[in-house]
């Protein structure tokens, strides 16, 4: 198995924040200490693709802007690419790769190229390296069209490809990515993923991904980390966060006639018609090979078609389950 190449190791960062001002002839401001996160750890491994999710202000751009070097912790470590990020912010730089949503490496006013130029300047590449990474760069992400094109002319789903192939020049083992579909539409964002799996596989990059969009996660993630309030709530695959979380499947029968109405414990009727059934399956109080097998029993079946809970719906059941037990860690 491959070594981390993220190791998070008790991480903590608090900030003081004013909450007014009290006193009476001498006026002091008040302060007090936010732990926006607390005690965090895990490891990634090299290669692995990790959604790294959670709700608003649980701690996820603090989290990572200290993997980033952009931080640095108030106690606890971290190493990044064998770096400590926030001591040594210049080596790690060389060894990592951030991609915005609304942000861009690129000069718009410059055609792609003289962006990639600059960049490969920057980092100081050989130029055989550099032209060697363009020319697989330009095939994975499809560029070929772009690179002489001015940056302020390209599409936004055009600029995020161009961006994810800045972000790569330099072969970073790491490659963080913030909310990269933000604003595109859906055939933009298909591509979109599409390029980053194809990338992962190509160049073994590892991906921290963060997107309030569960496409995002589900097409191109097969981990998860969801944190809440500072803290790790959830670290799982994605398979098994369906399977322990999921609480509802849905199962939609084709039939020759319907007849009477579908009764039972743990299962709610989602609609029916003469020709069609549409049961939503509480999972922990009715087995789904049990309610297809009464089905089956009941019914003429021409097609089936049984469907997972939405990963939306998931993540939102486990949100609910954490605002009731207070913001405590559930796993």
């Amino acid at each position: 198995m491959n070594a981390p190449i993220i190791t998070v190791d008790r991480l903590t960062r608090h900030f003081t924040v004013p909450v007014g001002v009290s006193g009476g002839w001498f006026k002091k401001h008040a302060t007090q200490n936010f732990e926006a996160v607390r005690d965090l750890s895990f490891d990634i491994r090299a290669g692995e693709k990790i959604a790294f999710i959670g709700p608003n202000g649980a701690g996820k751009s603090t989290t990572l802007k200290m993997l980033c070097g952009l931080l640095q912790s108030t106690s606890g470590t971290a190493q990044v690419a064998g770096f400590v990020p926030w001591k040594e912010t210049r080596a790690l730089s060389r060894r990592i790769g951030l991609v915005f949503g609304q942000r861009s490496h690129l000069w718009p006013t410059l055609p792609v190229i003289d962006s990639y130029d600059l960049l490969a300047a920057i980092y100081d590449l050989p130029r055989a390296h550099y032209w060697a990474q363009l020319d697989k760069l330009t095939i994975v992400f499809d560029l070929g069209d772009l690179l002489h094109q001015r940056v302020q002319t390209l599409s936004l789903g055009q600029r995020m490809r161009c961006d994810l192939a800045a972000a790569l020049l330099h072969q970073p083992a790491v490659l963080f990515l913030d909310e990269p579909t933000i604003g595109l539409d859906i055939n933009a964002k298909a591509t979109l993923r599409d390029h980053l799996n194809r990338m992962a596989h190509e160049f073994e990059t590892t991906i921290i991904l963060t997107s309030h969009d569960t496409d995002d996660i589900e097409r191109v993630c097969n981990r998860v980390i969801l944190i809440d309030h500072g803290h790790k709530v959830i670290d799982t695959s994605l398979t098994e966060l369906r399977r322990d979380y999921a609480r509802y499947k849905t199962v939609t029968l084709t039939v020759d006639a319907a007849g009477e109405a579908f009764v039972r414990e743990g299962v709610r009727v989602l609609s029916q018609s003469a020709h069609r059934l549409a049961l939503q399956i509480d999972v922990a109080r009715a087995p789904v090979e049990q309610v297809v097998g009464e089905c089956l029993a009941r019914y003429k079946i021409q097609d089936i078609a049984i469907e997972n809970m939405p990963l939306e719906d998931v993540i939102r059941t486990i949100y609910d389950r954490q605002n009731a037990a207070g913001g405590v860690v559930v796993t």
